[in-house]
């Protein structure tokens, strides 16, 4: 039986702690991103723990999608993690819109936010339904008698640690997707805890996180 992994989850905000001497005694067997993050961090991160880095975009990254990559598109489906010399940061796997294999573990990513003005990885809770429709429909005709241990987000589902206004609303499609897959984990940031405690939720058997700045996870069996 394989040992669980320890997944070290970044988010929003550079973490001091990350950038000092101890930080390789956290030792994790992979990075996930769950955006706003500048690439040189994340390049960063690579080099510190020599493990792979997947991540999603979030609403103050630049659009990184090309037509390669779309993550609407159906090729963008994989259960291994590609690495196309494709835009973005050096040496990290963006998963946004992918069911990908990596490191022993099965993740989801969805990046993004519900739209609040005209800047990149904006959308509607019409277009999100639409983007895990997707999702869905990929992992039920492929994978769906596989474990997900990691839904991979930017922004959180509606009303599970989202915030009241508009620039920070939740994802309504996000309970349909964590209820139909049942993920160990959700992940996400864009919710800044701004000195208070954001404590874990939970969706069904998901449990739901807010990583901001960063989480050390322990994930699968």
């Amino acid at each position: 039986m394989s040992r669980s992994k320890r997944v070290l989850v970044v988010a929003d905000e550079l973490a001091p702690q990350l950038q000092s001497p101890g930080a390789r005694e956290l030792c994790p067997d992979l990075i996930v991103s769950c955006g706003d993050l500048p690439f040189d961090y994340l390049e960063y991160l690579v080099s510190l723990f020599n493990v792979p880095l997947v991540f999603v975009p979030g609403n103050h990254d630049p659009q990184i999608v090309s037509a390669r990559t779309d993550p609407l598109d159906p090729a963008a489906f994989s259960w291994h993690a590609h690495h196309d010399d494709v835009p973005g940061p050096r040496g990290c796997e963006n998963i946004d819109g992918r069911i990908v294999s990596i490191s022993e573990l099965r993740l989801v990513g969805l990046g993004g936010c519900i739209r609040y003005n005209e800047g990149p990885n904006q959308y509607s809770q019409q277009q999100m339904d639409r983007r895990v429709a997707k999702l869905m429909l990929r992992y039920r005709l492929a994978v769906r008698s596989r474990t997900v241990d990691l839904v991979v987000t930017h922004a959180p589902p509606a009303r599970c640690g989202d915030g009241p206004d508009n620039a920070h609303r939740g994802i309504e499609a996000l309970h349909r997707l964590t209820k139909a897959i049942q993920p160990s984990y959700l992940v996400h940031g864009h919710i800044h805890p701004h000195g208070f405690e954001r404590p874990d939720r939970r969706l069904g058997t998901t449990t739901i996180v807010n990583a901001i700045p960063f989480r050390l996870l322990e994930v699968g069996s």
